[in-house]
């Protein structure tokens, strides 16, 4: 597993630990699509629908797969090599991101704006200044947009162990606020 992806890794396990309890549970799901949901005021009830199916399927995965003494949490030592294999977990990850991503879009014309972006994000629990510079990282057009297309496959190399130098890193580099 790359540097890039264990601090990616790192950093998801700290998002997703949404009480701060230092484990994962079934409540930091709830927090976290409440508040993804709260950013999220223009989507229509099948994105919202949608990405609450896909945060709840990412915990049940979670649950299922790495809950082996079936206390309801996951510590950041059971999450880390799970989240990063492909073959276990990609197809959570893809429902993720093409949950989110379309989330982003809410008047669906393959377009997700800066301001929206920003607000999911933050929901989500991203510092400010990463979230412009992935935001900048893939390469919004004049109108200051980018692809849905664009952002779903940014989440899933987010969780690829084998990448590094992608737009995702920008979310672990320490930045100035």
């Amino acid at each position: 597993m790359r540097t890039e992806a264990a601090q990616r890794v790192e950093l998801v396990f700290s998002l997703f630990d949404a009480n701060g309890n230092g484990v994962i549970d079934s409540e930091d799901f709830d927090l976290m699509t409440n508040r993804v949901l709260e950013a999220a005021v223009a989507s229509d009830g099948d994105a919202k629908a949608a990405i609450r199916t896909a945060f709840r399927r990412y915990w049940t995965t979670l649950a299922t797969e790495l809950d082996a003494n079936g206390d309801g949490v996951i510590s950041v030592d059971e999450f880390r090599p799970f989240v990063l294999d492909p073959e276990r977990f990609g197809p959570t990850i893809a429902e993720f991101a093409d949950a989110l991503a379309a989330l982003g879009d809410p008047d669906k014309d393959g377009l997700i704006e800066r301001p929206l972006f920003v607000s999911l994000m933050t929901a989500i629990g991203f510092e400010e200044p990463n979230i412009h510079a992935l935001f900048d990282a893939f390469g919004p057009d004049a109108e200051d947009r980018i692809t849905v297309a664009t952002w779903a496959a940014g989440i899933e190399d987010y969780y690829a162990p084998d990448m590094a130098g992608i737009p995702g890193d920008q979310l672990v580099a320490a930045r100035a606020v």
